[in-house]
């Protein structure tokens, strides 16, 4: 088939990894992409912010970002009409995004099947953490593209219960979690990345950019403990909470016990992993696919994360994890004590995890697989 990826992400983030990880996965399996979709996001390195679209967000009122954001819509609907007179793509594939219906647009003019991943309830979530000020504009492009759409992609039940509540009917809706690269996270070898000699050492690991509410501090001082002398921490990544984890390690004597990697690059990812024990997923949304914690469990990690519906879609308390209640930061430290004192505990939640990847089709090659068949139904209506 030929594809039509369109999508807004400017930045080279974790957004990124779900593009280029789907892409690679349609590729594989013999199909050809036309992507249409900022150059900038394409052209920076991992980590990149976006560049002069973080500059706008930043520097302009929220209203007047909003209206570049929508008239952003009719130069993406024209490279879309341009992509597909040029190349005549059997259907489209959409990253689904706010102020944007120029897919859907599209799809009505070419009259080609639209299919739209949603990783958020962008209107919500701006909402409640940015702000809107052209709410009611907002409101109306979420709920005009998302109903559109042939088929909805959320990545978890609980992100479909947003598509369900404005009347998307459920044989349109498909959820689709968010994957494991197989050939990356669970064929391949790699060197260890961790320069300190922790053979005899439990290692707990955190990978993300780190903030306070996290509460990784509290990890530090669980090193401290009575009983913990092997305990070492290994944070992958950054974030403002690093400078207080550090001076936290300092003064508590336990520098020589904690690593902080800074910003890795996608491609080394795996290999940091390999040095993990147990794997933290301090807190996560409500309606997210987290990677990070696909990635815990396909490297064969035994995971302490939050007990909430979304995770409980993938994991199961002391089955596969060790589930905590997120509204008590003192149940998350418990889980993390019980795990470093409980090794054959530790060695079964570790196996089961890494089964479940496998048992659960947890594969971006498998939403490949799925996403074609759900276009190649509609093709054929």
């Amino acid at each position: 088939m030929k594809i039509l990826y369109h999508h807004r992400v400017a930045s080279k983030d974790g957004q990124y990894v779900h593009i280029e990880e789907i892409i690679k996965s349609f590729k594989k399996a013999g199909h050809n992409i036309i992507l249409v979709a900022p150059s900038m996001g394409e052209n920076q390195d991992f980590g990149g912010d976006g560049g002069l679209v973080s500059k706008l967000k930043m520097n302009l009122p929220n209203w007047l970002y909003e209206v570049v954001e929508f008239l952003y819509s009719f130069w993406a609907f024209a490279k879309l009409s341009m992509a597909i007179v040029k190349h005549k793509p059997t259907f489209i594939y959409e990253r689904y995004n706010l102020f944007n219906p120029s897919g859907i647009w599209a799809k009505k003019l070419f009259r080609l099947p639209l299919l739209l991943e949603i990783n958020a309830p962008l209107l919500e979530e701006r909402s409640k953490y940015d702000g809107l000020s052209l709410s009611a504009l907002a409101k109306w492009t979420q709920n005009y593209t998302w109903r559109n759409a042939d088929y909805v992609l959320p990545v978890t039940n609980v992100l479909a219960e947003f598509q369900r509540a404005i009347g998307i009917p459920e044989e349109r809706i498909k959820v689709i979690p968010n994957g494991i690269n197989k050939e990356a996270f669970i064929d391949t070898q790699y060197p260890n990345q961790l320069k300190v000699d922790v053979s005899d050492n439990i290692v707990v690991g955190f990978v993300g950019f780190c903030r306070d509410w996290h509460g990784l501090d509290k990890i530090v001082k669980l090193l401290s403990l009575p009983r913990n002398e092997k305990l070492f921490f290994l944070l992958i990544g950054d974030g403002p909470a690093v400078p207080g984890i550090r001076k936290l390690a300092e003064d508590l004597g336990l520098k020589d016990r904690i690593h902080i990697t800074g910003l890795v690059e996608r491609d080394q990812m795996p290999a940091w992993l390999q040095s993990i024990d147990i794997a933290l997923q301090p807190a996560v949304v409500a309606y997210a696919s987290p990677l990070k914690m696909l990635e815990y469990m396909a490297m064969g990690k035994a995971i302490v994360a939050p007990d909430q519906p979304n995770i409980r879609e993938l994991l199961e308390d002391n089955v596969n994890a060790l589930l905590f209640d997120p509204s008590n930061q003192q149940s998350f430290i418990d889980a993390c004590q019980k795990l470093a004192t409980d090794e054959p505990l530790r060695k079964c939640l570790a196996t089961n995890a890494a089964a479940s990847i496998s048992e659960k089709a947890l594969l971006w090659d498998a939403n490949a697989e799925t996403i074609i068949k759900l276009a190649q139904i509609k093709s054929n209506d």
